[in-house]
């Protein structure tokens, strides 16, 4: 007997980068990674194959699929095959919209329901599982599953807060890839200070001025390009940040100051790609 699922998730992107402090904060933005499980009671394994990379690791969408059917006792195996909006490794929360539709999708097939905030921290644990995420990355994939704003607390595994707000979002994605597993984590703990600061903002809801000061401190500690976030601020934007570990930036924008940053952005030479989407406050959801 055959069963089949679909499913999608958010990208996301930082308000407040959790590695310094395992607290953080993030949102759900507009673009979405969608997974497709089939399953059959012939089959014992799981195969992953992520559209578009023929040779990239698919162990974090596979451990999703296991730890599901393992989760309700179900000894099968199959396929799960996914396809993003989300570039993949530039900080905008590309494994946790993708765990999290893997997650979503396989419940979809068996025909399961599983509380939100379990199913999020079972993708998380395929995450750590998988080697693509430090802190868990609990924040992004609240944000990637609830949409909207969220803070989080990573050790714990708690959602503090969410809020769901209006706005759009210009993102500025370079070419080049960063990923989680090779951020110098020690130099990131070296600014857990003031990364307190940004998270004591998100908690009275001052998530623009949370997510500049985060961006400032990240690219300092990282090594990314402050320019992009002058940039910003001089077009206007009071919200605008380095999203993840890098290399992308993320800014919250309005009609005016989005076109004015656009150009501002172009005009740092950079190869990349611009991205227009707005803040999604719906999250993820079977198909």
């Amino acid at each position: 007997m055959a069963y089949e699922g679909r499913a999608y998730s958010l990208g996301a992107g930082t308000v407040v980068n959790a590695i310094a402090t395992w607290k953080g904060a993030a949102f759900g933005i507009d673009l979405k990674t969608f997974a497709h499980v089939e399953l059959d009671h012939s089959e014992k394994a799981v195969r992953g194959y992520i559209g578009g990379m023929p040779e990239g690791d698919t162990s974090l969408i596979e451990n999703c699929v296991r730890y599901v059917l393992d989760h309700f006792g179900l000894e099968i195996g199959g396929t799960v095959t996914t396809s993003s909006e989300v570039p993949l490794a530039r900080g905008l929360k590309s494994s946790s919209a993708a765990a999290n539709a893997a997650v979503l999708a396989t419940l979809d097939a068996i025909g399961e329901e599983m509380d939100s905030l379990e199913a999020v921290r079972l993708g998380v644990r395929a995450a750590k599982d998988a080697g693509v995420t430090i802190t868990g990355a609990f924040d992004d994939a609240c944000a990637s599953f609830f949409g909207g704003f969220v803070v989080t607390d990573n050790r714990e595994t708690e959602l503090v807060r969410r809020e769901e707000r209006n706005a759009d979002v210009l993102i500025f994605a370079p070419d080049r890839k960063a990923f989680s597993s090779g951020t110098n984590v020690e130099r990131s703990r070296l600014i857990a200070p003031w990364v307190d600061i940004a998270y004591g903002l998100t908690l009275a809801g001052e998530y623009e001025k949370a997510m500049t000061l985060n961006g400032f401190l990240y690219c300092s500690a990282l090594g990314f390009d402050t320019e992009f976030l002058m940039r910003a601020l001089e077009a206007g934007v009071k919200g605008v940040t380095l999203s993840g570990t890098g290399p992308s930036y993320v800014a919250l924008v309005d009609e005016s100051s989005s076109h004015i940053l656009r150009g501002a952005w172009e005009e740092c030479g950079i190869s990349g790609t611009m991205i227009s989407t707005r803040i999604n406050n719906n999250g993820a959801s079977k198909l």
